[in-house]
């Protein structure tokens, strides 16, 4: 890979992290738990469950993708980076300004 396209794509992966670091404390601001309030009717706690189940969902995939894009930034500056995995030819540019911290090619992701 080029030192252009690997330039181009550190970038990506640095501003990347950022914004999931952002997004990551803004959920963990939603997830707090809040002492239920016995006024509230039960459709009105199950709606705010559900809010906070859904919130931690999201959380916890932005955290894995944090893990996998600071993964990403480790090993860019490694020949390997790039390259798939399962067919060893290039992952397109395209692709990993996309989907930087990918480890397949499409084909290969889709051969599942």
């Amino acid at each position: 890979m080029e030192e252009t396209s690997k330039n181009i794509i550190k970038e990506q992966i640095i501003l990347d992290i950022k914004s999931l670091n952002k997004q990551i404390e803004l959920l963990e601001d939603r997830t707090k738990l809040i002492a239920p309030d016995c006024s509230q009717c039960d459709l009105e706690r199950s709606e705010i469950l559900l809010d906070i189940e859904i919130t931690y969902k999201i959380l916890n995939e932005s955290k894995m993708r944090l893990k996998r894009l600071e993964h990403a930034l480790t090993r860019i500056d490694s020949p390997v980076f790039g390259i798939c995995i399962e067919c060893e030819n290039e992952i397109p540019i395209e692709r990993l300004k996309i989907n930087p911290e990918s480890l397949k090619c499409v084909a290969c992701e889709n051969a599942k």
